[in-house]
C-alpha cells in the first residue's frame, strides 16, 4: 500500500462488467479505496462480494449506484459498453468537476466489433470530453487490455497507451496503470485516443483469426527512464 493509495478513492462506473471488475480488483489489491458503481446498486454489491472473495476480504471496496460512486471519489473510471457511454456520462457529469475521468470505452458497434468504427467526435474519449465539459480532465486508457487476465494474478503482456487532456492527468493515470501491474506509456493528447480505441477492434479480429483471447501490444525500442 502506498501513500497515494491511502489518499485516493477510485470509482469504477460499470464495475459489474468484466473489465471494470478486473480493474477494481487490481486497484483494491494495491490498496486503493474502490467504489464499484452500477445502474443497479444490488448488482454492484454482488460484484464487491466477488472482488472481496478474491482478496480474502482484505480490501476497501464498496458497491453503490454509478451516481453515488462518482460523487464520492477522487478519480472516476468509466468501463461501460459504448452503447451506455453517453447516458452514463450525462447522469454523473455534475459530480465530475475538478476530477480526472479515465475513459476505458472502445466504440465497438455490434455485430461488426472487429471493424474500426469511430464516433463523430473522433473517439469515445473525445466524445466524453464534449459531454462533461470544462473543469474535468479526461484520459483514455486500458482499451487494449483483455479482461481475461485482469481478475488473475498473471502478468499481463500488453502495454497501456495513455492519452489525455493534460500532462498532469496522464501522469496520474500512468500511476494507476503501474498500480494495476501493467506498463503504461504517455501517448500524448486526447486526440491520439483514436489510435488506442481503434486498436481494440484490430485485436478482437486477431483473437478471432488466431484462436486467442488476449492479443495485446508492446512498445519496443524505447528505454524506460
Amino acid at each position: 500500500m502506498t501513500e497515494s493509495s491511502l489518499l485516493l478513492t477510485i470509482a469504477v462506473l460499470g464495475g459489474t462488467g468484466k473489465e471494470g471488475k478486473g480493474l477494481a480488483y487490481r486497484w483494491a489489491r494495491a490498496g486503493y479505496q474502490i467504489n464499484i458503481g452500477s445502474r443497479d446498486a444490488a448488482k454492484a454489491q454482488d460484484a464487491v462480494k466477488e472482488v472481496l472473495a478474491l482478496l480474502e476480504g482484505e480490501a476497501a471496496v464498496e458497491g453503490m449506484t454509478n451516481l453515488e460512486a462518482a460523487q464520492n471519489a477522487n478519480i472516476v473510471v468509466l468501463t461501460v459498453p459504448y452503447a451506455a457511454h453517453r447516458d452514463t456520462l450525462e447522469s454523473v457529469k455534475e459530480f465530475l468537476k475538478g476530477k480526472i475521468l479515465i475513459d476505458v470505452t472502445a466504440p465497438l458497434v455490434p455485430p461488426k466489433v472487429s471493424t474500426v468504427q469511430m464516433p463523430a467526435a473522433g473517439s469515445a474519449a473525445q466524445e466524453a470530453k464534449q459531454i462533461v465539459g470544462e473543469g474535468v480532465e479526461v484520459c483514455a486508457a486500458f482499451q487494449n487490455i483483455s479482461h481475461e487476465l485482469l481478475l488473475t494474478e498473471e502478468e499481463i503482456h500488453c502495454d497501456v497507451l495513455v492519452t489525455g487532456t493534460s500532462k498532469e492527468a496522464r501522469a496520474e493515470t500512468l500511476r494507476l496503470v503501474e498500480a494495476a501491474g501493467m506498463t503504461g506509456w504517455d501517448a500524448g493528447p486526447i486526440e491520439n485516443s483514436v489510435i488506442a480505441e481503434g486498436l481494440t477492434s484490430v485485436l478482437i479480429g486477431i483473437n478471432k483469426k488466431y484462436g486467442s483471447t488476449h492479443a495485446g501490444i508492446r512498445i519496443t525500442g524505447v528505454e524506460r527512464k
